[in-house]
């Protein structure tokens, strides 16, 4: 099954354990402490848009896209309630271009490791590298694979994964092992990977 129907197929079923209700502390804590100036930004896999509505309350132009119909309509309604505006659009970010580019700074959570070949991360970043400006960032919550885990969780990458990917079009400014924030006893680790665009004049 594709990633794309594997996903609506999820938000059909209600299968959803990373839509946990709040914004991911990974995201909270680096902005926090980088800090990132407030920009256009992208929130690519936003899910029902808690990370990205947590961004537009901290002053960033919000662009929010995922595959799930059902993700999306949820994510409009969580910024109307919150009285924020965010843009969230129904799209396949491997395959259509997005509107509003260039963008400041990129966050996904699980987007990225969600694609099992290597052909497909590395395009990906590379579309990450396209959306952005220059010296643009990109965070990535990342599914760690040094972690033995029991029963199931996110996909898992190793750090290689991640530097092959994308070191083509990305410097890799801090790669760290931290947590999903999640409902669960047991949250599943992930790598915290903040990358810079290369300057490619």
């Amino acid at each position: 099954m594709s990633v794309e129907k594997r996903f609506k197929e999820r938000y059909k079923t209600e299968d959803t354990p990373w839509d946990i209700g709040k914004p991911d502390f990974n995201l909270t804590e680096t902005l926090t402490q980088k800090p990132i100036k407030s920009c256009k930004a992208l929130d690519i896999g936003c899910g029902t848009g808690d990370n990205s509505v947590w961004l537009a309350k901290k002053h960033f132009q919000v662009t929010g896209t995922d595959i799930s119909e059902i993700a999306i309509e949820k994510a409009r309604e969580k910024a109307s309630k919150s009285d924020v505006r965010c843009a969230f659009l129904v799209i396949d970010f491997l395959r259509n271009q997005i509107e509003g580019a260039p963008f400041g700074f990129v966050f996904d959570r699980g987007c990225f490791h969600s694609f099992d070949s290597g052909e497909e991360r590395k395009r990906f970043a590379e579309n990450v590298a396209a959306c952005l400006e220059k010296n643009g960032l990109w965070l990535s919550l990342i599914g760690n694979a040094d972690e033995r885990r029991q029963g199931p969780g996110p996909p898992q990458r190793t750090a290689s994964d991640i530097v092959v990917a994308v070191e083509p079009y990305f410097e890799i400014l801090s790669l760290t092992s931290s947590h999903f924030s999640s409902n669960r006893p047991d949250p599943p680790k992930c790598w915290v990977c903040l990358m810079q665009k290369r300057d490619d004049e």
